[in-house]
This record gives structure tokens, C-alpha cells and sequence, in this order.
């Protein structure tokens, strides 16, 4: 008959210190059982959703069923697990004389239990990971050690269209927060034996699975073990989003320029894992991470394969534009109007004269002004309850620009300038290069402001030594632009036809360079006719 109350056992001292929680480590399993149920559940605190189930069906194999309510599959659970033990007691007192434990489990494995993946616990520490994985442990009385059965049942976000990277052309599918989901929409598209996934676990406390994904024939062995060590020098209490290893793995800290990429797209994966780069995937989060990342993959999209080159290229161009539109813009404005006011046509020096004549501020003032303005309205668009965001927007565009100009507080030109440079900063794919190009925006401000156009050049020469210096997993930020590779310009600026893109990049370090067989020209086909 089998009970599915959980066991109440008094426990003195169930709230150990934390110098006992380092015992878990090396502490065996009990030949034990109710032993080991006791240690469990002072372990755990007696939490509630801790589940022990005493199997007395099995007669002479005394056991228990242990796991975590809301972790598991209760339905595999009483359907394949508790079934298969039910159904064969007469079976299993039948073989109770086995020598030793290792066939008495193996026999519990192989031909009782019908779940599909079944392993052995030798320790504590493992088997208290397993449980908290969502797994069930069996525990069997007189057996040192216990059997993990697979049977995973949270609920989960259905793979849908990505929220947070808008699909033009191409596949409606972003990741999800579940690890092998994520594993498998990337061999959905990459059904190859040297498509290899490596699995480890982050945070001391949280414990937390992380893949990291490569296509062996393609990568370079020294990236991939430059990964895997920087992983491993991670000792943390927990990892809660990939935005902490992204964190502690980078090149370099001090720096406002993403070298780590980030995607919710499958597509945008498996094309970086195919040009030889690695993919770190973490359990909980619907962004991949993608190193090494360079200056020019923050300007690429998947959408520049899906189209002609032609099409493609031309978007391109006009992200790059819309970069320096977004990052010079105000501060352009702010030294034309305070020293360089030559440079402009008479006619509208004169109207922009007229427009500032009652601003009470100068122009970076003005400017700084209307900047944080629109980035606390940024914020608060993000934060807004999604019914009330619309009015919100509206108010904040239209009804504020337009007191603030007939209140004479900024000019009707300023306006213009940050609604340009605003609608710019979301051209650029990648939301990381956004933030760095908005914080630079205020830095170029001041320098205009103090310097006028040579405070705007100094300004930019302090940021390219800087991107020069940067690198990524040992390869140079701005990789083909510095040091220039011209044979990989041609997915840069602009996108060559598919035809022409026979190697992967060099810049990559990959080690396998090509990427298709050159093609065979219409003068070699009609040769061939």
C-alpha cells in the first residue's frame, strides 16, 4: 500500500549552523533509510514542498521517493515511476538475495524502472543537487548509495516571437527562459556531430547550468579554452541572468563598449556559432551570449542575410549613420551655436538667432535640458504599465516639447536636434552599443560646450585609442577596421552577395576558414554544355 502523506519526524537541531552545511560535501549516504530522510529534512529545514514517499508495496525492499513539489512531472511520477514499482512486488521479493548493492540497483534500472534516464547517487552532495534540480531520488534501505530519476515538470514560457529584438524577415522563434529548450532550437538549425554542448554549473549557492555550445570543426580550440577557464574562475554566490557572467568574463571592465554579444534569436546564434564563435547559454535567461563580439557585429543584423546584398548593404549604411547621428548630433549643435557660428548659411543663423533670443540658458544647458528629459521619459516607458504608456508617450512628446518652446525654455531647433538623435539611437540593432553611444552623447556635449569643434575631435580621438585597445577573448575590438584584414570588409560596411563570402572571417581565428566552394560561373557552365 503506498502512503503519499510526507513523513513528520521530530529533528533536534534540524536548524544547523553554516559550518555544518560544508559537511554536505563529503557526507555518504546512510545504509540507513530513515536515516537518510532525517538528514534530508533537516537539511532542507522540513521545507514543505518537500515530498518523501515510503514505498511499502516493495515488502522486502524497504525504499522511499523523494522530491520537490512544482519540480517534477507528478503525472510521469504515478504513471511510470510508482507503476512500474507497483506492478512487479511479487518480481522483486523474488530477487532480494542479490550479493551486493550495485545489482540490486542495477536491477532496479535496467529492468523494473520504465523511466528513460535513470542514474546513481554515491554521496549527499549529489543527491541534494539532484533533488533541487528537479529530479527523484530512490532510496533504498541497507544501500549506501541511491538512483536519480529524471522527471523534470516546472512550467515554462512556450517558444515565441522575440520581445526584445524585432523580426522583419526570418524565423518567428526567440529563446525561452528553459535550458534544453534553448540547446534545442540551436540544433534545430545545426544538425551536425560537431555541434558540441558542454555543461557546467555557476554560483556556489544557486548552482546555476550554464551550456556552452561550439561547432568543433570551426572554432578555435584556444577560444574555447579560454571560455571554459574564465567560467570556471567565477566563485559566486548565484547567477540569476547572463548578465552576471557577461560581467565577469569580458576583457575588460572599465570600458562603456559591450565585447559581449547578446541575442534572443536562434538564427542570430547559429550564424555566430557557424563563423566559429561560442555561444554561453544560462538556465533562466531568453538571451544568449556570443563571444568574441566585435565593434562590427553590434552593426549586423539577421535580417542583412535574408535580402539582397544591395538592400542589405544600404540598411546597413544608414545604422552606421544613425551612430554618429545618435552620438554627435547635440554636441555638433552646441559648438556651431556657441563658437563656430560662420559655418552656417546666413538665413538660418538669423532664424536660429530668432529662436534663442528669449532661451534663458545657454545651448549645452539647453541641451542637457532636453537630453535628460527625454531619458527619464525613456525610463519611464520601459517601467509604465503598458495601458497607460501610450498617453504617457504623447504627453511626453508633444505636450511638453511643445509648452517647453512656447514657454521659452529650450528653442524649437533643440527639439528637433534630441528628437533626431533620439529616434537614431534605436537604429542600432544591439541595445548595448545604444546605451554606450547615449552616455558618450553627454561626454562630446561637454566637450563641445568647453572646446567647440576641437573638443568634439579630442572627443573622438580619445574614444577611438580606447576602442583600438580593446579586445575580445584575445581578439581585436575593432577587428577588420584595426588592424585592417580587407579580406573580411566585405561583411562590414556594406554586405558582398552570397557568391563572394566564400571564407568565414578571418578576424574570427577560426580553424577552418571556408565557408562554401566557389561557385560555378555562368562561363564555366556553358563550357561544361
Amino acid at each position: 500500500m503506498l502512503t503519499g502523506n510526507t513523513i513528520d519526524t521530530e529533528i533536534s537541531g534540524a536548524h544547523a549552523d553554516s559550518d555544518s552545511s560544508a559537511a554536505v560535501d563529503s557526507k555518504p549516504i546512510d545504509h540507513n533509510l530513515l536515516c537518510n530522510i532525517e538528514y534530508i529534512q533537516a537539511i532542507l529545514g522540513n521545507s514543505s514542498d518537500l515530498i518523501i514517499k515510503q514505498l511499502h508495496c516493495l515488502r522486502e525492499w524497504p525504499a522511499a521517493l523523494i522530491y520537490i513539489d512544482g519540480l517534477v512531472d507528478t503525472n510521469l511520477l504515478h504513471v511510470s515511476i510508482l507503476h512500474s514499482l507497483i506492478q512487479h512486488p511479487d518480481k522483486l521479493d523474488q530477487r532480494r538475495d542479490f550479493s551486493d548493492q550495485a545489482e540490486r540497483l542495477n536491477y532496479l534500472q535496467s529492468d523494473i524502472l520504465e523511466a528513460a534516464d535513470v542514474g546513481v547517487i554515491v554521496n549527499m552532495e549529489q543527491l541534494l543537487l539532484d533533488l533541487l534540480s528537479g529530479n527523484i531520488i530512490l532510496l533504498l534501505e541497507d544501500c549506501t548509495q541511491g538512483l536519480r530519476i529524471a522527471a523534470f515538470g516546472w512550467e515554462d514560457r512556450n517558444v515565441g516571437e522575440p520581445q526584445s529584438q524585432s523580426v522583419v524577415r526570418g524565423p518567428m522563434e526567440g529563446f525561452n527562459e528553459n535550458l534544453r529548450t534553448n540547446t534545442a532550437l540551436i540544433r534545430r538549425r545545426i544538425k551536425d556531430a560537431s555541434l558540441w554542448v558542454e555543461n557546467i554549473q555557476i554560483g556556489a549557492i544557486s548552482k546555476t547550468s550554464v551550456s556552452v555550445i561550439y561547432v568543433k570543426d570551426v572554432v578555435k580550440d584556444e577560444i574555447i579554452e579560454e571560455v571554459m577557464e574564465r567560467l570556471s574562475r567565477i566563485d559566486i554566490d548565484g547567477i540569476l541572468e547572463g548578465g552576471y557572467i557577461e560581467e565577469l568574463i569580458q576583457d575588460q571592465t572599465l570600458t562603456l563598449f559591450p565585447t559581449v554579444f547578446n541575442s534572443e534569436r536562434p538564427d542570430t546564434v547559429a550564424a555566430a556559432l557557424l563563423e566559429g564563435r561560442v555561444a554561453i547559454i544560462v538556465d533562466g535567461s531568453p538571451f544568449v551570449l556570443l563571444v568574441p563580439a566585435l565593434f562590427v557585429h553590434f552593426f549586423q543584423s539577421p535580417e542583412d542575410y535574408y535580402q539582397r546584398a544591395d538592400i542589405s548593404s544600404l540598411i546597413r549604411l544608414i545604422r552606421y549613420l544613425a551612430f554618429f547621428i545618435a552620438m554627435l548630433a547635440p554636441a555638433f549643435y552646441i559648438a556651431i551655436s556657441t563658437f563656430h557660428q560662420e559655418m552656417l548659411p546666413t538665413n538660418l543663423l538669423i532664424s536660429l538667432a530668432a529662436q534663442r533670443e528669449g532661451v534663458p540658458f545657454p545651448a549645452f544647458i539647453e541641451a542637457l535640458l532636453m537630453e535628460l528629459t527625454y531619458e527619464i521619459l525613456r525610463e519611464a516607458g520601459v517601467r509604465i504599465p503598458k495601458t497607460v504608456g501610450q498617453a504617457v508617450s504623447i504627453v511626453g512628446t508633444l505636450v511638453i516639447g511643445q509648452a517647453a518652446v512656447e514657454a521659452g525654455v529650450v528653442s524649437a531647433a533643440m527639439v528637433i536636434i534630441v528628437s533626431i538623435t533620439a529616434i537614431s539611437s534605436y537604429v542600432i540593432p544591439e541595445n548595448g552599443l545604444s546605451i554606450a553611444v547615449r552616455i558618450i552623447r553627454f561626454g562630446l556635449m561637454a566637450m563641445a560646450a568647453a572646446f567647440g569643434f576641437f573638443g568634439v575631435l579630442l572627443g573622438l580621438l580619445i574614444m577611438v585609442t580606447h576602442l583600438t585597445s580593446l579586445r575580445s577573448f584575445g581578439i581585436s575590438y575593432m577587428s577588420p577596421f584595426g588592424p585592417l584584414v580587407p579580406k573580411d570588409l566585405k561583411d562590414t560596411l556594406i554586405r558582398v552577395p552570397w557568391s563572394n563570402m566564400l571564407t568565414r572571417p578571418i578576424s574570427n581565428e577560426t580553424s577552418d576558414k571556408i565557408r562554401q566552394q566557389q561557385p560555378i560561373t555562368k562561363q564555366k557552365r556553358l563550357r561544361r554544355n
